[in-house]
């Protein structure tokens, strides 16, 4: 586990016990328990690894999970056994199942979303619409899920939307800005909302185009004009009602926001035996 990734989860467990579980501490004189986690919902199991990160840094509980990462769960299935100190379980016992059943919810819709569009060459996209300081384990769940990360930030790709263009005074001076910036360091993606900005776009030489909130027809009109020459992302109010529609030969990427804050959580429960 990285030091990240272990710095971040004892911020979780700061957040909930903080000074000290005092209703476990009032219970517990050092028994010895048994339990499992199992799962009242079906689902995708996401952040495994995380809980036992936890159990580690605390000590003296051991986990098993009976299921692997990314592996769908039904109602009603044992997802893992715990043994160990009574109030080390008690008191991990929230992180634990809270991310278990976060990171589960955005898999699992994750996988409803890649599972539409198996058999084409289209690759599902998150955004960037996440949780503040939870963006690392939500877009994990969307990997494990079947999906894949658009840009982590703000650093990693150089992507023009609307407000860009406006401060810029259009596509073709945004994009010209940004080559003389940072040359070719990065891709320089284009947010279109129209034809004309699709040509402009093409003509200075972006790397990729997001065609926002296009109807399907609107997409197959726009990809007549890109004629393969760069790879082509659709966004906006993308569901897993209309996604099949957008399934569209010359479509490279679909992104969708609700991934991540359109997921419902997991439903697991905890019990000591």
């Amino acid at each position: 586990m990285t030091p990240f990734v272990r710095k971040e989860l004892l911020r979780f467990l700061e957040e909930d016990i903080g000074r000290g579980d005092i209703t476990s501490e009032a219970i517990c004189r050092g028994e010895y328990i048994k339990a499992h986690i199992k799962a009242k919902s079906e689902g995708v199991l996401a952040g495994s690894p995380f809980a036992e990160e936890i159990f580690k840094i605390l000590g003296r509980v051991q986990i098993n999970f009976s299921k692997k990462e990314g592996e769908v769960f039904k109602e009603g299935e044992l997802l893992a056994e715990l043994e160990g100190d009574a109030y080390t379980i008690l008191s991990a016992e929230r992180t634990v199942l809270n991310l278990l059943q976060s990171l589960s919810g955005i898999a699992t819709r994750a996988r409803l979303f890649a599972e539409t569009l198996s058999g084409t060459n289209i690759k599902i996209l998150d955004t960037r619409k996440t949780t503040p300081g939870f963006r690392f384990f939500e877009k994990y769940a969307v990997r494990i899920g079947g999906g894949l990360n658009h840009r982590y930030a703000l650093y990693d790709m150089i992507l023009i939307k609307d407000n860009h263009k406006k401060v810029a005074g259009g596509i073709k001076e945004a994009i010209r800005k940004a080559k003389e910036k940072f040359g070719h360091i990065y891709k320089i993606e284009v947010e279109i909302e129209n034809l004309l900005e699709l040509e402009e776009a093409l003509s200075e030489g972006a790397d990729i185009v997001m065609l926002d909130n296009f109807e399907p027809e609107q997409v197959k009109e726009a990809i007549q004009l890109i004629k393969g020459k760069v790879k082509v992302e659709v966004s906006g109010n993308i569901n897993l009602k209309n996604l099949g529609q957008y399934a569209i030969k010359g479509v490279d990427f679909i992104s969708a926001g609700t991934i991540i804050y359109g997921a419902s959580w997991a439903d697991l429960s905890l019990k000591v035996l």
